[in-house]
């Protein structure tokens, strides 16, 4: 079976609407690609910073009783902000990130929890999701907008990440992000390998992953092995908790458990039956992502 149609081995198809709407685009995509190589590589970089499906359904969803909606400028836009109604001033802050595709309100419980417990929640909805502006994004403006955040909220107690959403808040943590904990959840694979089961999933070859490649990192300014595990884990607190279900076919666990084992510290919670977006929801997840947040800091929690 090719790496098109094996969704087990190679998760693109799936996420792209299975085997038939993947096999479609690929041909598509090659098409343009033997015609004019230049205009098929910028066809293939729209299709993969386009979260998809589009954020038309989370931007109709009503605002939860308890919680406000604010908007914050960044960039060339806003991003939607969620906090909860009467939170207490001088409270830690917890601030809460979605993954690609993903919305703030998908960690409505893992907030209501953290409220709980006796932290504010801040729940962000990225570049390109949710009710922020734009219909596309990138990882590093994921993290450049966790880092703008913090700028507006001042030192984190904690960052807790789903999925791409943990891959930039580990890259944000490992260059120097004030906050104490990392929570970890369900997190994706960096986006090299994305980027390979991307163009080998529509059949696109190695030299379009070349020249794609080049072009991210030329136009985000970084290279991405910088968001690779080895190169994050030393640099992450000891107070880190990654979460993974170990049916997760979006994005392989032994991945993310290579992270948490590289993590000085880091507590490592398996789970089953879940997959990948369920987890947010488990009763038993958000106790302890809660309890992990929450807790108070001591001087060895923070060491990297």
């Amino acid at each position: 079976m090719s790496p098109a149609t094996d969704t087990a081995a190679n998760p693109i198809a799936g996420f792209y609407g299975g085997h038939r709407v993947a096999r479609g685009l690929g041909q598509a995509l090659q098409a343009v690609q033997r015609l004019a190589p230049g205009w098929g590589t910028r066809l293939a970089l729209r299709l993969f910073f386009t979260p998809l499906p589009t954020k038309r359904g989370s931007r109709r969803r009503d605002l939860p009783p308890g919680w406000t909606l604010e908007r914050w400028p960044f960039e060339s836009g806003s991003m939607a902000v969620y906090r909860r109604d009467g939170a207490p001033p001088g409270r830690p802050t917890v601030l809460l990130v979605h993954g690609w595709a993903g919305h703030a309100l998908q960690m409505q419980a893992l907030g209501d929890a953290v409220f709980d417990a006796g932290a504010n929640p801040v729940l962000l909805d990225l570049p390109g999701h949710g009710r922020s502006d734009g219909w596309g994004s990138t990882l590093p403006q994921f993290v450049r907008g966790i880092w703008a955040a913090s700028a507006r909220l001042g030192p984190l107690q904690a960052v807790v990440a789903h999925s791409m959403g943990a891959v930039a808040a580990a890259h944000a943590a490992a260059h120097g992000l004030p906050v104490g904990r990392l929570a970890l959840i369900a997190t994706s694979p960096p986006p090299k390998l994305v980027l390979k089961w991307f163009t080998h999933g529509f059949g696109l070859g190695g030299a379009m992953l070349m020249r794609m490649r080049r072009l991210i990192e030329q136009r985000e300014g970084i290279d991405l092995e910088r968001f690779e595990p080895d190169e994050l884990a030393p640099r992450l607190p000891r107070a880190t908790l990654v979460v993974h279900d170990e049916d997760d076919r979006a994005a392989p666990p032994a991945l993310a458990r290579h992270l948490a084992d590289q993590v000085a510290g880091s507590r490592w919670l398996a789970t089953r039956g879940l997959g990948h977006r369920r987890v947010l929801a488990d009763a038993e997840v958000v106790r302890q992502v809660a309890e992990h947040v929450t807790a108070p800091m001591n001087t060895d929690d923070s060491g990297r």
